[in-house]
Parts: C-alpha cells; sequence; structure tokens
C-alpha cells in the first residue's frame, strides 16, 4: 500500500470519533461500544486531548491519541495515550507516520520529549518504539483504588 493514500487529520466531533471505533477496539478491548468510546473521549478532549486518525478513502486505518502535560520529571512534553493501526493496516508505516505526526505537534507546541507507556509483556510494541528511535526510561507502577 501507498503512504500517498493516508491523509493525516483530527477526528474534530462525535461522528468523526465514532467511526474511529473499530480501530480503536484493538487497542482497547474493554470499551463496550462506539457510544461508549465517544463519551470516554468527550471529557478527555475538553481537557486537551487530540485524535490524530489516518484515514484511507475516509475511513479511519490509524489513531494516535495524545495529550500535552507538564511536569517536574520531563518539564512540557506530549503523551501519547493511544497508537494503533487496524490489522490490515500494519507493517506498511502508519504507526511511524503518526508516531512522528505526534511527535512534529508536540516540537511546535513546544514540548521537549514525547512520552508514553506500555505494557510490559507487548514485545512486539516494544520492538516498534525502540526502530522509532525511543528508549526505556521508567518502569510505572499502580494499583487499584476501588474499594475491597
Amino acid at each position: 500500500m501507498r503512504m500517498t493514500e493516508i491523509v493525516l487529520r483530527h477526528a474534530e466531533n462525535t461522528a468523526e470519533i465514532t467511526a474511529c471505533f473499530p480501530v480503536m477496539v484493538h487497542l482497547r478491548p474493554h470499551l463496550a461500544s462506539a457510544d461508549e468510546f465517544a463519551t470516554r473521549v468527550a471529557p478527555q478532549h475538553a481537557a486537551g486531548y487530540r485524535l490524530l486518525v489516518a484515514w484511507r478513502d475516509g475511513m479511519p486505518v490509524g489513531l494516535a491519541g495524545y495529550r500535552v502535560e507538564e511536569n517536574l520529571i520531563h518539564g512540557r512534553f506530549v503523551y501519547l495515550d493511544d497508537l494503533v493501526t487496524s490489522e490490515g493496516e500494519r507493517r506498511h508505516g502508519i504507526g511511524a507516520l503518526l508516531l512522528e505526526a505526534v511527535a512534529a505537534e508536540g516540537r511546535r507546541l513546544g514540548c521537549g520529549r514525547l512520552v508514553l507507556d506500555t505494557a510490559l509483556d507487548n514485545v512486539l510494541a516494544h520492538r516498534f518504539y525502540y526502530r522509532q528511535g525511543m528508549l526505556a526510561r521508567a518502569l510505572r507502577f499502580s494499583r487499584d483504588l476501588a474499594a475491597a
């Protein structure tokens, strides 16, 4: 497949976000429906979350969800929440294209670093990120806070 067929554009409204559900569910299988996805994205979008979409023939084939943050560790940085390509479009450079577009947006917005988390057992993603020039610099710990 040729990369010239891909158009990168942010999903800006509920219809466009809902159209991204069939791709996002590959990364976030706990999402039950397109409506739930759009409902969960809405408050994040209001807080600065953006969903950059790789469109092919008007259909989403890859997604990069990101936001700009600032903290004492990284200063001003772009955090990549989600990066996923539909199964039939993998290994055609769409993930790398999205990752570089988010990095360019981060640079444009004055960010000094691109940061993301990935599961420890997601070895294929680790290989992809290393190939993209990213380094593993931390191990994140968490615990559930729900009442027992």
